[in-house]
């Protein structure tokens, strides 16, 4: 599977050809379990969410750079989603209100991965 079609959840323990962008969401991942860690005396909880294939500008302009209709594209990357469909922007923003929420005061130190499931 070529770069720009790894699952979120999977580059961050190694993608090739990206070893720079695999190293980022590696050090986001350690960044937020220490602030946990740090900041959790004060109160503070510290927690990421990493999404999947999201329907934005950037994966539309993925499909432009590849070539590919964009109705295509969406519909092949679905196609690899364990719940069948891509991501929208109000899928993150459902789990952005989860962590601001009171719900999530004991929560801390989490990477919640809005991806439509896990890659087999």
């Amino acid at each position: 599977m070529g770069p720009d079609r790894e699952p979120v959840e999977h580059v961050a323990l190694g993608n090739r050809g990206q070893a720079n962008y695999a190293a980022a969401k590696a050090g986001l991942q350690g960044f937020t379990k220490t602030l946990a860690i740090e900041l959790g005396r004060f109160g503070v909880t510290v927690n990421a969410i990493a999404p999947g294939f999201v329907v934005s500008d950037m994966t539309r302009a993925t499909a432009e750079r590849l070539g590919q209709d964009w109705d295509a594209y969406a519909a092949a990357r679905a196609a690899e989603i364990p719940v069948a469909r891509v991501g929208h922007p109000e899928d993150i923003a459902n789990a952005v209100s989860f962590f601001v929420g009171e719900a999530a005061g004991f929560v801390s130190g989490q990477v919640l991965y809005v991806a439509g499931g896990p890659k087999a």
